[in-house]
């Protein structure tokens, strides 16, 4: 009986102990899981092909802080490819595009990953990563419009025309037009397209990933491209050179995304931002 007792209870206690070792784990994988870093990324989730909103996670979207829609397009796979590289989670927050810097200054986002161009400008009050991509400046016109048949920009003079408020667009690349109206700002990129698509101006200027998203949506407009020739806009390669800003001295953020933006080329921006383009619901932005 005695021995029958001693087995009971050595099974017993080795029970207590295979349980508290199996709470233990469990715990430390919570606890692991909690504390993984977050990565609070700003965009306005209303800038196709760069980041746009929608009302489900399909395609791999991240629903938005504080919000029941989800944000997806190339700069939320962007923001998905480096956290995972660096071993954060993203948390998506959308802002309007002149807050953005601002977020960044005072902590309230760690980086925006929302199409900026690295200008001197933002230098002033941002750091500014490596480029995550490359985009040249181009103008969209409706097909039928008299402009389509321009062959540079000297062939725009006299329209009227606009673009998105505190981008490169507007402010460098319209006044280089001779003989052309400039309108005021746009709020957004899906703004200023509706207000070529609804003849409110003759053209806009825009990069080629939201030239490209929009032609894909809009069949009546015309993407027209001067790269090449003497007749083009004149931009640095700062004002077309793409980068994540983050808080001037966050340096440790910063290297961490640089060093895993260097695992991807050319090659790998173009292909991401096509796949982005080939999904992108531009016409609900």
């Amino acid at each position: 009986m005695k021995k029958l007792l001693s087995v009971m209870l050595a099974v017993l206690a080795l029970s207590l102990i295979l349980s508290g070792c199996g709470g233990t784990t469990t715990a430390n994988t919570t606890a692991a899981q909690t504390a993984q870093p977050l990565l609070r990324v700003g965009m306005e989730c209303a800038y196709a092909p760069y980041n746009w909103t929608q009302s489900t996670d399909a395609n791999g979207a991240v629903q938005i802080k504080d919000s029941q829609d989800y944000a997806y397009g190339y700069d939320v796979m962007m923001a998905k490819y480096l956290a995972d590289k660096i071993g954060y989670k993203v948390e998506v927050y959308k802002m309007d595009w002149d807050s953005l810097p601002v977020a960044v200054q005072s902590g309230t986002i760690d980086c925006a990953i929302a199409g900026q161009s690295i200008t001197d400008d933002r230098k002033q009050t941002v750091d500014f990563t490596t480029p995550y991509y490359y985009a040249s400046i181009v103008s969209l016109v409706k097909a039928d419009s008299k402009f389509a048949a321009a062959t540079g920009i000297s062939g725009l003079a006299g329209a009227n025309a606009t673009s998105q408020l505190n981008t490169v667009w507007y402010d460098t690349c319209l006044p280089q037009i001779k003989g052309v109206n400039i309108l005021p700002a746009m709020d957004s990129a899906p703004a200023m397209l509706v207000a070529l698509t609804s003849g409110k101006c003759d053209l806009v200027v825009t990069d080629m990933p939201t030239a490209m998203a929009a032609v894909s949506v809009y069949p009546e407009l015309k993407l027209l491209d001067f790269t090449g020739t003497a007749d083009n806009f004149q931009v640095s390669d700062q004002e077309i050179n793409i980068g994540i800003s983050v808080k001037k001295g966050n340096t440790d953020l910063l290297n961490k995304l640089n060093t895993a933006l260097a695992g991807l080329t050319k090659a790998d921006f173009e292909k991401m931002m096509n796949d982005a383009i080939k999904v992108q619901p531009l016409e609900s932005n």
